[in-house]
């Protein structure tokens, strides 16, 4: 027995109120414990192999690579971290070892910890994750991508990782996320991450999510922006047997503008939830968003955008659009763009729509001898073909576009006619 465990077993003594069957329940399980200890930090590292092959190609060459694995930054297998020039690009516990003042002025100032649960708990257990910090006039011209890998080794585990980004003034950046696992295993992936642009800052953030199927991905990014500051956010959900990504953007100064960008596809018995929260706080202020989703089999999806528009946020230019396309009569969406608007000078609108395929066009498509499953795949490509061009980095959208297509039936049927 650890001498952890046995300082606990004083107070498991204390606490144990009699015999019965809960209390034999309880001291069995004490026992088991003490024999198997708390978990280590030893984790199954991905190959380099591996590792690019998770990443796929890189947003760019010359990008700088930084991978997580269980949540924890490991520097042998990143491409390399900058902490010079009063900028750093690395792990956030190097970056509080090290620069402790600039990473407690932002942490855990932004993100909602006092009332979700979820944010809390990652709060309560903050150790790892990215730290991006830019000084004011910076401009990176090549990408950073951040590769968040679950090991999942034979048993289920949690990660937390925590991520930081801030931009000073007049810096620009583009951060890719991708979260993705070594193998087809449970787990449950609870991130946070808070992006804190100055003013006329620049950020394009992209996230793909292509977790084990079996997994769990609850992913918050809280992003607080200054004035005349740029946010564009392209994020791409195909993994996890149940996923959340929540977007929240807060225009704390005027004149910004945030664009948010969705693609989700589902199949099976998956989850796919997005819910997006932009506060229009401040007077001329844009906002766009555009999500869509693919659901197939006895999938679920759920959009929940809403728009805050605060009194004295005059001239808020505010549009918000999700388009649903059903595959199969089991699969379910539930969709709620929501405006709630307390000024009288702004231009805002929002809208939903949710469909099936065209039978005049599969009609159209069969009659010129293309097969009924092929003619399926080449329209809901066509439907999700969208979101895939809106991303501007040439590396990344042919990985998306690979991604999309390979779960297409007869696609590649369809590239042997072309």
């Amino acid at each position: 027995m650890t001498d952890f465990a046995r300082s606990l077993r004083a107070n498991f003594k204390l606490l144990d109120g009699g015999g019965g069957r809960i209390g034999l329940v309880r001291q069995a399980a004490f026992a088991r414990f003490a024999e198997l200890g708390l978990p280590t930090t030893q984790v199954k590292l991905p190959t380099s192999e591996q590792i690019n092959r998770l990443a796929g190609a890189s947003p760019e060459e010359g990008a700088v690579r930084l991978v997580f694995v269980d949540g924890r930054y490991h520097p042998e297998l990143s491409s390399r971290g900058t902490s010079t020039g009063g900028a750093f690009i690395g792990g956030l516990g190097t970056a509080h070892a090290e620069r402790p003042e600039l990473v407690e002025r932002e942490l855990a100032r932004h993100a909602d910890d006092q009332h979700d649960a979820l944010t809390a708990l990652n709060t309560a257990f903050i150790e790892d994750g990215a730290f991006i910090h830019l000084p004011a006039g910076t401009v990176l011209e090549a990408p950073i991508h951040l590769l968040f890998v679950s090991s999942a080794p034979g048993n289920a585990t949690l990660s937390q990782p925590r991520n930081l980004i801030v931009l000073g003034a007049g810096s620009q950046a583009t951060v890719v996320e991708t979260w993705a696992a070594l193998s087809d295993e449970v787990y449950f992936t609870n991130a946070v991450s808070e992006v804190v642009l100055g003013d006329n800052a620049r950020l394009d953030h992209y996230k793909l999510q292509e977790e084990s199927a079996r997994a769990f991905h609850v992913a918050l990014t809280q992003v607080h922006q200054g004035r005349d500051s740029r946010f564009s956010s392209h994020s791409v959900a195909l993994g996890a047997a149940l996923a959340r990504n929540d977007v929240r953007a807060l225009f704390a100064r005027e004149g910004s503008e945030c664009t948010l960008n969705g693609l989700y596809m589902a199949t099976g018995k998956q989850h796919l939830d997005n819910r997006t929260l932009i506060d229009h706080q401040s007077p001329r202020c844009t906002s766009r968003e555009l999500y869509k989703g693919v659901l197939d089999g006895h999938s679920r999806g759920v959009f929940s955008g809403r728009v805050l528009v605060r009194h004295d946020a005059q001239k808020t230019d505010a549009s918000q659009t999700n388009k649903n396309l059903l595959l199969s009569d089991e699969a379910l969406i539930d969709t709620k763009p929501q405006l709630e608007i307390f000024a009288d000078d702004v231009k805002c609108a929002h809208g939903a729509a949710v469909g099936q395929l065209d039978e005049d066009a599969l009609f159209y498509l069969r009659s010129r001898g293309i097969g009924q499953e092929a003619a399926k795949s080449l329209l809901t490509y066509a439907f999700a073909s969208e979101m895939v061009n809106l991303i501007p980095l040439a590396p990344l959208r042919a990985r998306v576009r690979e991604l999309v297509t390979s779960r297409l039936p007869e696609w590649e049927k369809l590239k042997e006619v072309a």
